[in-house]
C-alpha cells in the first residue's frame, strides 16, 4: 500500500510502501461499529444509581382507605406506580457495561480502520516528530507549517518534549501506538504515524 510520506515542513516528498497486512485491508463497516461501540462501552463507569422502593423516603402508612374511594388499591406510597416511589429494575454502581471483542476481530477491525484512512488520504507517514523544548508554541508553529488543524501522532516513542508540548493544544493527540484507539482513528481528520510505528503495528496487527 502506498501511503504518504511527508518531509519536516510537511510536503510530500514520496510514496511509502506500508505493509497489506495493515494497510491494505478491505472496509469492514460492521466490524468497525461493533469496535467503536465495544470501545466506548468499555470505557464506561457504574457512577449512576437509582432507589428501589425500599431505599426511598416514605411514610409506611397506608395512603387511604382500602375501599370506598373508587380507587386502585395502595398500601404504601413507595411503590413503583407512584411519584416518588421506587424504581422496579433500578440502575446500580455495580452494573457491568462491558462487551467482549476477540482478538482476532481487534486486530482486524483496526487495521481496517487503518486502510481506510490510507485510502482516504488521511494517513500519511513521517521518519520521525521531534522537538527541541517542551513548549506548546513550538509544536503549533509546527503544525501550522504543516497545515494540520486536527491531528493524531501516533509514534513508536513520546519523549517528554512531545508529550508535555501537545497536551495542552486543542484537536491534537499524541501517542504510543499502543495507545492507538479506533474512535481517536476515526476522530481527527489526519493521522501521521512514524515509520517505527508503522513497523509496530506491523506486529500487533498482521
Amino acid at each position: 500500500m502506498q501511503v504518504e510520506l511527508l518531509n519536516d515542513q510537511g510536503q510530500s516528498s514520496a510514496k511509502f510502501d506500508a505493509p497489506e497486512a495493515v494497510f491494505g485491508r478491505d472496509y469492514n463497516e460492521s466490524l468497525i461499529h461493533q469496535l467503536v461501540v465495544a470501545f466506548q462501552a468499555n470505557a464506561r463507569q457504574g457512577t449512576r444509581a437509582q432507589k428501589d422502593r425500599e431505599q426511598v423516603k416514605h411514610s409506611t402508612k397506608k395512603p387511604f382507605k382500602q375501599k370506598g374511594t373508587g380507587r386502585a388499591r395502595a398500601g404504601m406510597t413507595s411503590s413503583p406506580l407512584w411519584r416518588g416511589g421506587g424504581r422496579i429494575f433500578p440502575n446500580m454502581p455495580e452494573e457491568n457495561f462491558a462487551h467482549k471483542l476477540n482478538k482476532k476481530m481487534y486486530r482486524a477491525g483496526m487495521a481496517s480502520i487503518l486502510s481506510q484512512l490510507a485510502r482516504d488520504g488521511r494517513l500519511s507517514v513521517v521518519d520521525s516528530l521531534t522537538i527541541d523544548a517542551p513548549k506548546t508554541q513550538l509544536l503549533a508553529a509546527k503544525f501550522k507549517a504543516m497545515n494540520l488543524k486536527s491531528v493524531m501522532v501516533i509514534s513508536d516513542n513520546v519523549d517528554d518534549n512531545l508529550y508535555l508540548a501537545s497536551r495542552n493544544l486543542p484537536n491534537v493527540l499524541v501517542v504510543e501506538t499502543r495507545y492507538a484507539d479506533p474512535l481517536s482513528l476515526i476522530h481527527y481528520k489526519k493521522v501521521i504515524v512514524t515509520k517505527a510505528a508503522v513497523a509496530q503495528f506491523q506486529e500487533m496487527f498482521a
